[in-house]
C-alpha cells in the first residue's frame, strides 16, 4: 500500500527474447515497454535487477504480442497465471503474482517449472475485453508468439488496429492495399506524420484542380490522399509512434477540407462548360457547408450527451455510417458524376445527400433522447454483439 491507502502499482519484468525477430519495424520487448510507458505501472526490471520484496509483479515474454486489451487486463487482475493451449500442450504467456512468487512465475513463464501456487488460470480472451469503443468494433483478444509466421502476427496486429466501424471504401477497400502501403513505410523508415504530410499536400493540389476543372487529375490526387489518410492512422498504431501533434495534424486536416473541395468543384464547373445557374452556387454551398457543420455538431453532441458515438449506438447506426455524407461516400458521387460527364449533377448530389444524412442524425438524437427519458441506457450494440 501507498502512504495515501491506494494499492501499489505492479513492477514489470519481460523475460529477455533477445533473438525474437521484430514485427513491424520493432522487437516485442521494444513494443511491450512502448505500451507499458502509457500504463499504470511502478517500474520495468531489467535483467539482473533483484525483485522486489513487497507488492506485485507482472511477468511478460519479450517473445510475445500482446494486445492492448490484455495488458490492461493483467495489470488489472493480481494472482493470474494466463496461458493458451498450444499443439505442444499449454503455452506459458504471463503472469501477475505477489512478489514472493516472481521468481517460480519467471521459470514457469520461461518452461522450466509448475506454475506457482494460489494463481488462477487465464486465458487472453478471457482476462482483455473483445469490445473497442475507440476502434468502434469488438476484436477477440489476443497473445501472439512471433517465433512462427511474422508475416501472420502482423496481418493480425493491423486488423486489430482497424476501425471497425467506418465508411465502405475504407472498410473495403482500403484494407488490403493500406497493409501493403504500411509494410513499405516501415520498410523505408517513413513516419506516420510524413504520411500525412504528403496527404496535405495532395489535398491542396486536389483543391487547386478541382478549381480548374480538371476533375480527373483532381480525383485522382484525392483518391490517393483519403487512401495515405488511412495508411497514416495505421503506421502510427502498428509501430506505437502516434503523439499528440500528430493526431491533431492528422484530424485537423481531416475535419476542415471536404467541404473546401466541393467548393471548388462547383466553382470549377464553369471551367468544363457546366456552370451552375446564377446565383445557384452560392445557396448550393450555404446547404453544403452549414450542412457539413450541422452533421458534425449532431455527432459531437451525441457523445458529449450520452457517452458513445452516434455510430455505434445500434446496428441501423453503424451500417449507415458506411454511406453517411461523409468525405469518402461523397467522393464516390462525385467520381461517378465525373465519369458520367456531369460533375455538376454530382455536385447537387452531395448537397442533397447531405441534407437527408443530416435529417438522419437529428432522428437518431431524437430517439435517443426518448429512450433515456424512458430510463432505457444508452450503450453500444458491439458490447453484446456476437
Amino acid at each position: 500500500m501507498t502512504p495515501g491507502g491506494d494499492v501499489k502499482p505492479p513492477a514489470v519484468y519481460i523475460l529477455p527474447a533477445p533473438d525474437a525477430p521484430r514485427v513491424w519495424g520493432l522487437s516485442p520487448a521494444e513494443r511491450l515497454r512502448r505500451a507499458l510507458a502509457k500504463l499504470p505501472v511502478d517500474r520495468v526490471l531489467s535483467q539482473g535487477d533483484p525483485w522486489p520484496e513487497t507488492g506485485t509483479v507482472v511477468l511478460l515474454r519479450g517473445d510475445v504480442v500482446y494486445d492492448d486489451s490484455v495488458l490492461d487486463g493483467v495489470i488489472a487482475r493480481p494472482g493470474i497465471a494466463m496461458a493458451r493451449t498450444a499443439a505442444s500442450g499449454e503455452e506459458p504467456l504471463g503472469a501477475h503474482v505477489d512478489a514472493a512468487s516472481a521468481p517460480a512465475a519467471a521459470d514457469w513463464l520461461g518452461g522450466k517449472g509448475e506454475v506457482p501456487q494460489g494463481v488462477s488460470r487465464v486465458s487472453p480472451e478471457t482476462v482483455g475485453q473483445a469490445f473497442r469503443g475507440r476502434l468502434r468494433k469488438r476484436e477477440t483478444p489476443y497473445c501472439l508468439p512471433v517465433a512462427g509466421d511474422v508475416r501472420m502476427v502482423e496481418r493480425r496486429m493491423y486488423m486489430g488496429a482497424y476501425k471497425g466501424v467506418t465508411d465502405a471504401i475504407t472498410k473495403y477497400v482500403w484494407p488490403v492495399p493500406a497493409m501493403w502501403a504500411t509494410r513499405l513505410c516501415v520498410r523505408l523508415g517513413l513516419r506516420p506524420n510524413a504520411v500525412t504530410s504528403v496527404g496535405a499536400v495532395l489535398m491542396l493540389l486536389a483543391l487547386w484542380l478541382f478549381w480548374r476543372g480538371d476533375y480527373g487529375w483532381g480525383l485522382l490526387a484525392a483518391w490517393i490522399m483519403t487512401f495515405l489518410d488511412t495508411v497514416d492512422g495505421k503506421l502510427a498504431r502498428v509501430t506505437m509512434t502516434s503523439s499528440p501533434l500528430g493526431n491533431v495534424f492528422d484530424h485537423g486536416i481531416d475535419l476542415v477540407h471536404p467541404p473546401f473541395w466541393y467548393l471548388a468543384w462547383g466553382i470549377g464547373l464553369s471551367q468544363v462548360g457546366l456552370g451552375l445557374p446564377a446565383g445557384s452556387l452560392t445557396p448550393l454551398m450555404v446547404v453544403i457547408f452549414g450542412g457539413y457543420i450541422l452533421g458534425r455538431l449532431c455527432e459531437g453532441y451525441f457523445s458529449r450527451r450520452f457517452g458513445l458515438e452516434v455510430h455505434i449506438w445500434r446496428r441501423f447506426d453503424s451500417v449507415f455510417r458506411l454511406i453517411t455524407a461523409r468525405r469518402n461516400p461523397n467522393m464516390v458521387m462525385l467520381t461517378l458524376a465525373w465519369l458520367l460527364g456531369r460533375p455538376d449533377l454530382g455536385l447537387i448530389a452531395v448537397a442533397a445527400w447531405t441534407v437527408l444524412s443530416d435529417g438522419v442524425h437529428l432522428v437518431q438524437i431524437l430517439q435517443a433522447e426518448i429512450a433515456k427519458a424512458r430510463g432505457v441506457r444508452i450503450a453500444s450494440w458491439l458490447r453484446s454483439a456476437t
